[in-house]
């Protein structure tokens, strides 16, 4: 089945979008991205897209941190994406990416005098980390504080510091790293946020612990309160909080809430999946794929009836 982008103010094959060697963002990582996914109901025969608003305002307010002008308004680009998605046609998940950068064809360090522009391509995509529970390391790359890169935008060139991380951990026998603060605290891993169990109540790193204020993140805090009457805790987070923690868990777009069995091989509790971990899946599986109705308003149908 045929992808498509939407590139250059219209549609076209994925394999015909593509931009010149001399691209700004190509050199200096001067775009901002988002991840959305659609996420399949065989039943329903529908593709709901979670939460769309949310991640395109956040899309916006990137694009003011990097002086990228943006020529589309929140409505458009839901009208945009939702079209795309029809015309892929695919009848499973699938993962939205959107990207506005600078499309000027001109080297030079800097963010003025930069024509700007934005695409968006639709791929198919399963588990973004592909096991049931995850074999985390924490990371000997620190995430940057918000005056070295703002971590609220999903800026491209950030996520070389990511890159660093995910690979080290892998080279290292883990399945993802958990990155610490400038300071030493726990921040997140190298495309999810984390939360500890902790006396049966939720603790995650606060937004000034560097984080990507993260939809899924929010997700998860308001099905635990609404669904389970559990709090979150926002604060700072020791490291060795994550030994002792009664269950860990990774969130993220990609990830959806992905159980951690272990930290720098320590087992996490009992190194299976907690039960509280275990309820916010289900909760959250049936959420995305449009089968809880209190939920409906996070979830757009991209297919017509």
């Amino acid at each position: 089945m045929t992808s498509y982008a939407y590139f250059h103010k219209q549609f076209v094959p994925l394999s015909e979008a593509r931009i010149g060697v001399m691209t700004h963002c190509l050199h200096y990582g001067t775009a901002v991205f988002e991840g959305i996914r659609g996420n399949w109901n065989s039943e329903q025969k529908q593709i709901y897209l979670f939460r769309l608003k949310e991640h395109y305002e956040r899309l916006h307010n990137g694009c003011r941190i990097l002086k990228i002008d943006l020529p589309y308004t929140i409505d458009e680009l839901y009208q945009i994406t939702i079209e795309l998605v029809e015309r892929c046609g695919f009848q499973e998940n699938i993962y939205v990416r959107p990207l506005a950068y600078k499309s000027s064809e001109s080297l030079g360090v800097r963010l003025h005098d930069l024509d700007s522009d934005f695409l968006v391509f639709i791929i198919p995509w399963g588990p973004y980390l592909d096991v049931d529970k995850a074999k985390c390391g924490i990371s000997s790359w620190r995430r940057p504080d918000d005056n070295v890169i703002p971590p609220q935008a999903k800026i491209t060139g950030l996520y070389a510091n990511n890159a660093l991380a995910k690979t080290e951990a892998i080279e290292h026998g883990f399945d993802e790293a958990i990155m610490l603060t400038p300071d030493g605290h726990v921040s997140e891993g190298s495309g999810e946020n984390i939360f500890l169990v902790i006396d049966s109540k939720l603790v995650t790193p606060a937004s000034y612990n560097n984080i990507l204020m993260g939809i899924t993140r929010n997700t998860v805090m308001e099905l635990a309160q609404n669904e389970l009457g559990i709090e979150t805790i926002e604060r700072l987070v020791d490291r060795s909080e994550l030994y002792m923690a009664e269950e860990c868990f990774l969130t993220g777009t990609a990830a959806h809430i992905t159980p951690i069995a272990e930290v720098d091989h320590r087992k996490i509790g009992n190194g299976e999946i907690g039960e509280i971990t275990k309820k916010l899946q289900k909760i959250y599986s049936d959420v995305i794929r449009g089968k809880n109705p209190k939920y409906l308003d996070w979830c757009t149908p991209a297919y017509k009836k």
